[in-house]
């Protein structure tokens, strides 16, 4: 068989697997591509008997995740970079020059592995990370790779990779980032949740997103360093996004890191145009955490219309 015959079946989990170490799903396009060329500069190499191919791939993909990632600081949500907003009718503040975390468009059933993998609040979290770090949690909790086999990986020895374990997951515990009680989107109660969500929206009906949002929803939404907390805050933000930008609007369903999720599209004379796209995180409180993204790359790795 052919080099791309036989790497084909992996291609899908290895760019998740460069999305986590990255934070950004055009970043994780592209180590996925350089893996790929590094792979087939060394395909008459790989020796079968040493490695399956897929750990084997996994090894080069992580070696060029972390030579890319050296140099390059942490992508944060609004959230790890300023204090919670005040006034939620403060004029909106964009971070120019921030490398922003971004979604990953994929459905909660193409995840490979564990679906809360894939989940913002995680891929936050990993962050927070030295890129070291950041593979060995990878490599030992998502792909249960031995301490052993990621030793041999990252040339290190296994008490050195069992120590920046427990030092990641320390990490991981205090940025208070990792979500618990999370509802999964084919759960009955979630369906309910986004579904009343779009209704709530395309009537512009401020009222009825209350019983849908947790007293101590979170909404960020970057490029913007603007976030705030609690349920109050959050009803007064959409209530001046309707007053700003108009009451005629059209949502569609979509998912994200195996979440749900909307596309928002505002009316514009004849039609209506991509305006936002939000994920969420969702429980039997309802939605805790409304991440909101307005960003041209984030629209096309997405596959959406501009407008409808």
């Amino acid at each position: 068989m052919t080099f791309e015959t036989r790497t084909a079946p992996y291609r899908r989990e290895l760019l998740q697997h460069c999305y986590r170490m990255s934070g950004s799903i055009q970043d994780a396009e592209d180590l996925l591509q350089e893996t790929l060329v590094r792979a087939w500069r060394a395909f008459d190499r790989y020796d079968e008997r040493r490695a399956s191919l897929r750990t084997w791939l996994y090894r080069i993909a992580t070696n060029t995740c972390l030579n890319e990632l050296e140099s390059r600081s942490r992508r944060p949500l609004p959230s790890g970079l300023v204090a919670r907003g005040e006034d939620p009718q403060a004029p909106l503040v964009r971070g120019e020059d921030v490398l922003w975390l971004q979604p990953f468009p994929i459905d909660p059933a193409a995840v490979v592995g564990a679906r809360g993998s894939l989940r913002l609040a995680l891929i936050a979290a990993l962050q927070f990370l030295p890129a070291k770090q950041r593979a060995v949690l990878i490599l030992r909790e998502v792909l249960d790779w031995s301490a052993a086999e990621i030793a041999a990986e990252l040339e290190m020895t296994p008490a050195a990779v069992n120590s920046a374990l427990q030092r990641a997951r320390a990490k991981l515990a205090e940025t208070g980032l990792v979500e618990e009680d999370v509802l999964e989107p084919d759960d009955p109660r979630s369906r309910e949740i986004v579904d009343k969500y779009i209704v709530a929206f395309e009537k512009a009906d401020v009222a009825a997103f209350a019983e849908l949002l947790a007293a101590d929803v979170v909404l960020e939404m970057p490029p913007f360093y603007n976030w705030y907390a609690g349920r109050e805050d959050h009803l007064r933000f959409v209530a001046r996004v309707f007053a700003l930008r108009g009451t005629d609007w059209r949502v569609v369903p979509i998912a994200a890191n195996g979440q749900a999720g909307i596309a928002v599209y505002r009316g514009d004379g004849d039609v209506h145009r991509l305006h936002t796209l939000h994920v969420f995180t969702i429980t039997a409180a309802g939605i805790t955490h409304n991440r909101t993204f307005q960003d041209d790359a984030i629209f096309a790795a997405f596959g959406l219309p501009l407008t409808r």
